[in-house]
């Protein structure tokens, strides 16, 4: 049976992650209070920041910039998108 979590980006009670994305407690506020489906969601976005701005996870000023962009996408504040990303056609 799958947990539930009041999501604070949908602001309602959906499926929660099965344990939590990353040590500490980071992780833990993400696992007690980002759902499931927000979570695969900033995923997506990370990897697009990621590919598109050609950031390197090496680089600790780097990994303080995908943070902060997480906490602002989770917290429906305005995050930086990737620019010239095009979506495929359908």
């Amino acid at each position: 049976m799958s947990r539930t979590v009041f999501c604070r980006k949908y602001q309602k009670d959906m499926e929660g992650l099965s344990f939590p994305p990353m040590p500490g407690a980071r992780g833990q506020d993400i696992f007690d209070n980002i759902s499931k489906q927000a979570w695969e969601e900033w995923q997506n976005e990370q990897t697009m920041l990621i590919n598109e701005k050609h950031l390197s996870l090496i680089d600790p000023n780097t990994r303080k910039y995908i943070q902060a962009q997480m906490e602002h996408f989770f917290n429906n504040e305005p995050y930086d998108k990737a620019e010239g990303y095009v979506p495929p056609e359908k």
